[in-house]
């Protein structure tokens, strides 16, 4: 025989029900068939309206119960012949009427006890087996029992204890018809004296697992609306996947933690006599489900599953009275038990000095005032502190029993939760290492559950959540390639990159699940006002895992948020040098930050765009190497334009080539300036290891100071033509020697300098084409012969390419 048990979404609906009949009318056919159903979806919520509304609103409360009604006759109507229906209709009547009597004697003496709560509450149970049972037998032989008859429980009302010895010889004396159907209504039972008891929260599942027990049945079967137990929440964690075999034990835990697909008390019955438990899903029958065994710890992985409990505090009571005296935590768990409260999880330290308990939050203020009372002469002495209690707390736990087989699973949790920004309150770790909890803020919940299902569940893949602030030639190219390069990152990387922000300097538009990159720019356009603090707030909000903000603007306002978008755990990619190269104590504090938030702060193509500029130096100098002179060609734009002139065109029109194709900013003078290779001189300097400010390095330019304070670029041109003689010469003076100009960065025995220089033709610059830039580095290990960089140092699609060298270096940290 095997034990089938319909939860109340599978029986929620006339098209459900006709779902769980071909269910059991295929089964039927092959084996003998005991099933227990629940109530209709909500009718016990609704219940629970009526008693809680029948003392002090009773018209309230016989209006619900009137609903119920409805709902009920609809299905029977629906399910049942026009005569089938009235009979079973006269019935319910006969129910409905009773409790209708009770409702009204509660609301004449303003009391509900206990045994007319359980009376209200097995109504649900009661009605929707009668209209199954009779819709059963139009097509197979059905027999209705009542639980009551087998189940024997004590008058605990409202979670009563079962008797097991009595009802399990009841169950094994029955003689039930070898032919029929077996239904029985769940979650009820009866007491001694033959009043109907409830067995409080996930009683159906119960009631069917008594069953099993006591008919020592083949199989226990729950069958619900999910495929099975899950390794984590679906509607948290989309990624979730079901668990095909599970332990009886690591089942309890999941269960315990929340993942109500079957409820703790449902096990321990199957489990006493090893009666397999599978959970199977009404509205995809085919599907295999989760079979929870006693096997399955045997072949099971490391961790079998992730779970949480929401709306819980922690308790946190300490103080220098707290050491060394024996009493104290018995007080304090006195406390909690005189007021029946359940405690979820406990932690102390090993000095004593502080014991912190997770209790559910609707507790909280009762659980206070118990403490505080208890422990009122310590608190007024200053022995113990004033109690403290820490809400919006959640826990989230990783269940497995194989994990005390296995070394570094709650280093890896805990790594994993720190890379991501989750601040761990409280741990708890039993002896058996089935279960590994943490107390961690409410807010970081999903970034919690999704991180560690990806690491433990997905570990061949990893998401990454890109910001993006900035579209327009390196954001728009970065965009283009990320849309090519992403399937393929995902199906030979297993890196899962989605574009979940995008902001240009009027829009700012947000998708968690990723803006669809064909069509990025519709997206931004219909996206609100861009505001940098409401971007970086969004950022924060949205609460993301393995998140990355990439900022491709070259203003200063951005990097002002580098360090807070850095204190989130959130990673920093750019191409934009003002924050590396601004003052030193600001660029030491952003660094210092990222690693102490254990985030990163990468900014390869602030030098040499794509080229492995930085990333070279940090590996001499990590390896232990020390630099001791840098020379550089930096920009690609200078090169580009003094590559380009050989006189027989005006300066001008070079400089306006290098401007239109990208090579320069849309302001050339910032390129003309030096600066921008003062700044990216300053920023190898310091990744060398040196102290350095932008004013250490002498900067010599080649145009006048008038070219650079003309009013704008297009007066800026004008006075450029004018001085187009002065660099003629300076070109024709090098041309004679066999020399070409470049504009050089060097550093030596403590002095930098950016100038523009003649190179002759044995020197490794000469030959230096188009927007190419080149690096020079001596050091001790490369002291005669540089190590040399060399490589296209401007354009959009090199820097873009750069950017994404980056972030695929936050995915492989």
């Amino acid at each position: 025989m095997k034990v089938l048990k319909f939860g109340g979404t599978s029986v929620a609906s006339a098209k459900n029900i006709k779902l769980v009949r071909n269910i059991v009318a295929a089964r039927a056919r092959k084996e003998q068939l005991f099933v227990v159903v629940s109530a209709f979806s909500q009718v016990t919520n609704k219940l629970q309206s009526v008693v809680d509304d029948s003392v002090n609103n009773n018209k309230a409360a016989l209006k619900t119960l009137e609903q119920i009604k409805k709902q009920h006759y609809e299905a029977a109507e629906e399910l049942l012949s026009k005569r089938e229906a009235t009979a079973v209709k006269k019935s319910l009547d006969a129910s409905l009427g009773n409790i209708e009597k009770i409702i009204e004697g509660v609301g004449i003496i303003g009391e509900m006890t206990p045994r007319i709560n359980d009376r209200v509450m097995s109504l649900g149970e009661r009605l929707s087996s009668a209209i199954i049972g009779a819709y059963f037998n139009k097509e197979f032989a059905t027999d209705l029992i009542n639980p009551g008859d087998y189940i024997h429980t004590d008058s605990h009302f409202g979670t009563a204890n079962v008797n097991y010895k009595v009802t399990y010889d009841n169950i094994a004396k029955a003689k039930f018809p070898k032919k029929s159907v077996i239904l029985s209504p769940g979650f009820m039972a009866h007491d001694v004296e033959g009043n109907i008891t409830t067995l409080g929260r996930g009683g159906s599942d119960f009631s069917a697992a008594i069953f099993a027990r006591g008919l020592m049945a083949e199989e226990l079967e729950i069958w619900t609306d999910v495929d099975g137990m899950m390794t984590a929440d679906p509607r948290i964690v989309r990624s979730a996947k079901v668990i095909e075999n599970i332990s009886y034990e690591d089942a309890m835990e999941l269960s315990h933690f929340g993942a109500k697909v079957v409820y703790p008390p449902t096990i321990q019955p199957a489990l006493q006599k090893g009666i397999p438990i599978r959970i199977k899903n009404t509205f995809n029958p085919d599907a295999p489900g989760t079979q929870i065994t006693d096997e399955a710890e045997k072949n099971g992985t490391t961790v079998q599953g992730l779970t949480s409990i929401t709306n819980v505090v922690l308790v946190n009571l300490k103080g220098p009275g707290m050491v060394g005296i024996p009493s104290m935590s018995q007080r304090l768990f006195k406390s909690f038990a005189e007021k029946n409260i359940n405690i979820i999880l406990i932690t102390q330290a090993s000095s004593e000095h502080t014991i912190s308990i997770v209790i559910s939050e609707n507790e909280a203020n009762t659980a206070a005032a118990s403490v505080r009372r208890e422990f009122k002469q310590e608190i007024e002495q200053g022995r113990i502190d004033p109690l403290e209690i820490e809400k919006d707390l959640v826990i989230v736990a990783l269940v497995g029993s194989n994990m005390q087989h296995q070394v570094g699973v709650s280093g890896k949790m805990f790594s994993t939760l720190g890379a991501n920004g989750v601040n761990i309150k409280a741990i708890a770790q039993g002896s058996s290492e089935r279960n590994i909890s943490t107390v961690i803020e409410a807010r970081d919940l999903k970034k919690a559950l999704n991180s560690l299902h990806e690491d433990f569940f997905l570990s061949e893949r990893k998401r990454l959540n890109l910001f993006i602030a900035g579209v327009g030639n390196v954001g728009g190219e970065f965009l283009s390639q990320l849309k090519k390069q992403a399937p393929i990152l995902l199906d030979k990387e297993h890196i899962d990159i989605r574009v979940v922000g995008l902001a240009n300097s009027k829009k700012m538009a947000f998708n968690d699940e990723g803006i669809k990159l064909n069509n990025w720019r519709r997206s931004l356009d219909a996206g609100k006002p861009m505001k940098m603090v409401n971007f970086i707030g969004e950022l924060k909000q949205l609460n993301l895992r393995n998140s990355i903000f990439i900022d491709n603007t070259a203003t200063d306002e951005v990097p002002k948020y580098y360090e807070e978008i850095l204190t989130a755990s959130i990673s920093v990619v750019t191409p934009n040098k003002v924050a590396a190269a601004s003052a030193y104590e600001n660029y030491l504090k952003i660094k210092q930050t990222a690693l102490r938030y254990r985030s990163q702060f990468l900014f390869e193509t602030n030098v040499g765009a794509g080229l492995p500029v930085i990333s070279t130096l940090n590996d001499l100098v990590k390896s232990g190497d020390k630099v001791t002179a840098i020379e550089a060609v930096l920009s690609g734009s200078l090169n580009f334009i003094f590559n380009n002139y050989d006189g027989s065109r005006p300066f001008t029109e070079v400089v306006k080539q290098a401007q239109e194709e990208g090579y320069t900013e849309p302001d050339p003078r910032i390129d003309l300036s030096g600066l921008d290779v003062k700044r990216k001189l300053l920023i190898l300097m310091r990744e060398a290891g040196l102290i350095a400010e932008l004013e250490d390095i002498i900067g010599k330019q080649f145009l006048s100071e008038k070219a650079f304070k003309a009013r704008d670029v297009s007066s800026f041109y004008n006075v450029l033509t004018k001085e187009e003689d002065a660099i003629l010469a300076r070109f024709e003076k090098a041309n004679k020697k066999g020399n070409k100009l470049k504009f050089v960065a060097r550093y030596k025995n403590g002095k930098a300098t950016t100038e523009l220089v003649e190179v002759a033709p044995d020197h490794p610059f000469f030959n230096l084409e188009g927007k190419d830039n080149i690096v020079l580095y001596y050091t001790s290990r490369y002291a005669e012969q540089p190590l040399i960089v060399k490589g296209a140092g401007a354009g959009a699609a090199v820097t873009a390419s750069g950017i994404f060298a980056d972030v695929i270096r936050v995915a492989h940290s």
